[in-house]
Order: structure tokens, then sequence, then C-alpha cells
């Protein structure tokens, strides 16, 4: 039987969508929290910004400091670095119900840079990392077929409400994103999941930023998008529910496949010390049109 909260979640998602406003933004927002990073890297900060009457969250409004963490794969801030999956137990994961009469079913997560897994509408982990240094995770849950797999991911950004990072010899570099995934019950991440984007940016003029209520952001030339700290931001409402079993999903696009070598996890070995069971696998790496200039994406599959 499925959880009150997933229940819940389900009436929600039955109801009439409502419209995902686009709201355009400009300029950087103003940090909110202080540096959560627990080990360095990249600094950690949420932060918000005021456009058409809303007060918006950025990069995204997530679970961080409350959802469960997932278990370590590889993660240098703990120390947990196995070279392959043989130094692997993941019999000794913690087990997490989703639906008490349901199968275990492990998985393999590595995320550029942050996600959250849901099962069957419920929080199963957030990522312990949620910008640098990269590290992958392992789940296991207790889930009833069909299973609704959605993961909440983020490019986390230094510049907040801009969409970018220091890289390349720019202060104000457009990072870029990616998920990987594999599941004991055969699921893998691929062209058959479901993405939609949710902030949108570097965007470089107000008029591009107009164009993208379509969420097109593949047609437009991030290389282009030179605007240090007056960049336009998009943003469109998340609808309640979304990771809901119920949620009604067709109006989303595939989402995109990218190789390994545009994700670029050379050099990454909480992928590459387990590429075996991610690519080797059949994993791809997906995320929504543009790997760069989508920073928080929603994706969804259900399996039977």
């Amino acid at each position: 039987m499925r959880t009150l909260a997933a229940a819940f979640l389900g009436l929600l998602a039955a109801q009439p969508a409502a419209a995902e406003t686009m709201t355009i933004s400009q300029g950087g927002a103003k940090a909110v929290t202080e540096n959560l990073s627990r080990c360095g890297g990249r600094p950690v900060r949420m932060g918000e910004i005021v456009a058409g009457g809303k007060t918006i969250r950025v990069p995204a409004e997530t679970a961080l400091m409350t959802g469960p963490r997932g278990t370590d794969l590889f993660n240098r801030c703990t120390g947990v670095t196995p070279r392959n999956i043989s130094q692997v137990d993941i019999d000794r994961v913690p087990v997490t119900d989703v639906d008490a009469d349901g199968e275990v079913i492990s998985g393999l997560i590595f995320a550029d840079n942050y996600f959250e897994l849901f099962v069957n509408g419920k929080l199963v982990a957030v990522d312990p990392n949620a910008f640098t240094p990269f590290n992958s995770v392992v789940v296991r849950f207790r889930a009833k077929r069909p299973v609704t797999y959605a993961f909440r991911l983020v490019d986390w950004e230094e510049n907040l409400g801009l969409g970018t990072e220091a890289g390349r010899g720019s202060r104000f570099h457009p990072g870029d994103g990616g998920l990987a995934a594999s599941f004991s019950d055969g699921t893998r991440t691929d062209e058959s999941w479901k993405a939609r984007a949710y902030y949108i940016a570097p965007i470089a003029d107000r008029r591009t930023a107009e164009k993208l209520a379509d969420r097109n952001s593949a047609a437009i030339d991030w290389r282009r998008q030179r605007c240090g700290r007056d960049c336009f931001a998009v943003h469109f409402d998340v609808p309640a529910g979304w990771m809901s079993p119920a949620f009604d999903d067709s109006g989303w696009r595939a989402a995109t496949v990218f190789t390994n070598e545009t994700v670029g996890v050379r050099g990454k070995p909480s992928y590459t010390n387990f590429e075996d069971q991610f690519i080797g696998s059949g994993a791809k790496f997906i995320w929504s049109r543009s790997l760069v200039l989508d920073n928080h994406v929603l994706v969804r599959k259900t399996v039977p």
C-alpha cells in the first residue's frame, strides 16, 4: 500500500495542472544561506531574486538540508573511494520503504551537480555533495511496480541568479550538468525518460529570454551569452505533485542524451571507477534540451 504522503501527491497531480508561469529576472540574486559545503570545493549557497512580483529561490528550491542523504558510492569528502564495484558492499546499504509490499531495488547514481531521487512519489535520497568535489551515490529501496522514478537535478552556480561559475578563464562561465543512473530492476537513464527545464540562464538579452516560453534552449548558442552580471534568467513555476505516479507528463519532451565526452567525466573516478555499471550497463547521460543553459531540470520515467 502506498504511503499517505504518496497518495496525497497523487491527488494533487490528478487536479487540473496549473499554468507553469514564466518569469524573467535580470542580474544576480541575494544570497540567503552561508556556504553549505561540507568539505571545500565550490561554495554551496542559495539565493533569492525578486522578479515579476515573485521571490524566486535559485538555483532551486531543494531538500538539501532536510532530505535523507544518499549512501556514498564514491565521495572524497568522507574518504569513501573504492577502485571498482567489487569493493562496494551494496547489501549493507539501508533500504528505504516506499511500498511495504514491494521489491528491493538498488541503484547507482552520478549527477553533475546535485540530485534528489523520488520513487513512487517518496523522496528516497538527496545528493550529499551539492556542488564539488564530484561524487556518486548508491541507493536501495522497496517499491511496488509500476515504479515511477523522478529526479530533481540542479547544475549548481557560484554566481547566484546568473547560471555561471568561475571556469575556463572567466568569472562567468556557464557550467554544465548531466545525470547517469542504473537500477537493478533494469531501468537505465536514456532517451525514454521525460525531461523539462525550470531555470534557464545565462541569457544575454531579454528578447532571447522571452522566446524561451517553449523552453527550446538548445536553439541558443551558450558561447555567445557573454553578459557578466547583467544576464537574464528564465524561471518556470514547478507544478505540485510533479514526482507523483499520477502526474501527467505527456507535455514533456523526451530527455536529451549526451555523450560521456560532452559531459566531461574524464578524471572523475566517482564515475569512471564504475563505468561498467553505468555506460557499460546501458545507462546514458541525460538532461533537458541544453546541458549548459538549463540549470534546474526535472526528469521522470514510469516502468512496469
